[in-house]
C-alpha cells in the first residue's frame, strides 16, 4: 500500500510504502492494547465490585471462587482417596506381619498369648453409605499405623533375637545323636556289670553299631581330649561350654584332635570296641561340670 501525503504550499508529494512488517507491527500493538484494556477492566470492575458490594457482582465473584475451591477440594479428595488404598494395604500388611510374629513365638518357645494375635478383615456390607475420609481421620489413621507398625517391629526385633539366642544355644546343646542308627545297649544308671556280674552305676548310653561307623560331634565345641583311656579305650571329650562336655568312647579310630574345633553333625571318629569293651559300640557320656548327666535328655528324639 502507498500513502501519498502533500504539504505547504509548494505542494510538494511525499510518498510512505506499507509493506507486511508495518501490518504485523500494528497487529501486535492491537492485541497489546486489548489485552491490557481487558486486565484494566478487570481490575477495575472487581476493585468496584468490591467497593460498591453489589449483589449481581458479588454473586459472579462468588461463584467463581467456590468454582475454584470446589475443583482444589476434588483434587485433595482425590489424593486422599489414593492414600486411604494405600492405607488399608498397609494395614494388611500389619496384619500379615502379626501372623508372622505370632509363629515366630512359636518357633521361639513362646506363648501365642504374649503377643497379640492378629484380627481378621471383613465381615457384611454395612446398609449405611459409605464416605469420604477426611483430613483430620486421615491424619489420626497415620498415626495409629506408625504405632502399629513401630510396635510390631519392637516385637519382632525381640523375635529375632531370640530365634538367634535359641539357634545359637541349640549349636552347642549335644541333641544330636552321635550315630544315625544303632540301639542301646545299656542305658543310664545303674546296671549288671558284664565283667563282674555286679551293679555298677553306667555314666553313659551305649548305642550297638558295627565297627567302623561314623561317630558325629552332637554339638559344635573344642576337642579338650583326644587319645587313649585305660578304661575308654580310644577317647575323645568335647567341650560346648558352660561346663558341658560330651564324651565319645571305645572307638576305633579318632578322626579330631585335641584343640580342634568341631561343628554339630562333624564326623569325629569311629565305632571300635577298645578299651573295656565286649564288642562294638558306642558310649556316649553327657557331663556338666563334670556330674554325669543322662544323654537320652538332651538327644532330640527319632522317628
Amino acid at each position: 500500500m502507498n500513502i501519498i501525503l502533500v504539504s505547504g504550499a509548494a505542494a510538494r508529494a511525499r510518498t510512505i510504502t506499507l509493506d507486511w512488517r508495518h501490518w504485523a507491527a500494528a497487529a501486535a500493538l492491537i492485541v497489546v492494547l486489548f489485552v491490557a484494556f481487558t486486565l484494566l477492566f478487570n481490575f477495575v470492575t472487581l476493585r468496584w465490585a468490591a467497593a460498591v458490594q453489589h449483589p449481581w457482582l458479588q454473586a459472579i465473584v462468588l461463584a467463581d471462587q467456590r468454582e475454584e475451591a470446589r475443583r482444589s477440594q476434588e483434587k485433595v479428595q482425590g489424593h486422599l482417596n489414593a492414600m486411604a488404598v494405600r492405607l488399608g494395604e498397609l494395614q494388611a500388611e500389619i496384619l500379615r506381619l502379626e501372623g508372622l510374629g505370632e509363629r515366630l513365638a512359636k518357633a521361639a518357645g513362646l506363648k501365642p498369648q504374649e503377643l497379640p494375635a492378629p484380627g481378621g478383615r471383613g465381615g457384611a456390607t454395612s446398609s449405611l453409605p459409605s464416605r469420604n475420609l477426611g483430613l483430620d481421620e486421615f491424619t489420626a489413621m497415620v498415626g495409629q499405623l506408625a504405632r502399629d507398625v513401630e510396635t510390631r517391629g519392637d516385637q519382632l526385633d525381640v523375635l529375632e533375637a531370640l530365634l538367634v539366642q535359641t539357634s545359637t544355644t541349640r549349636k552347642f546343646l549335644p541333641s544330636l545323636r552321635p550315630v544315625a542308627e544303632g540301639w542301646y545297649s545299656s542305658n543310664f544308671g545303674y546296671r549288671i556289670d558284664p565283667f563282674t556280674g555286679q551293679s555298677s552305676f553306667h555314666e553313659g548310653i551305649d548305642f550297638v553299631v558295627e565297627t567302623g561307623t561314623p561317630v558325629v560331634a552332637a554339638a559344635s565345641g573344642k576337642v579338650v581330649y583326644a587319645g587313649w583311656h585305660p578304661q575308654y579305650g580310644k577317647m575323645l571329650e568335647i567341650d560346648h561350654g558352660n561346663g558341658l562336655v560330651s564324651r565319645y568312647a571305645h572307638a576305633s579310630s579318632l578322626a579330631a584332635g585335641e584343640g580342634d574345633f568341631v561343628v554339630r553333625g562333624q564326623v569325629v571318629a569311629a565305632v571300635g570296641s577298645t578299651g573295656r569293651s565286649t564288642g562294638p559300640h558306642l558310649h556316649f557320656e553327657v557331663r556338666l561340670n563334670g556330674v554325669p548327666q543322662n544323654p537320652a535328655r538332651f538327644l532330640a528324639p527319632t522317628g
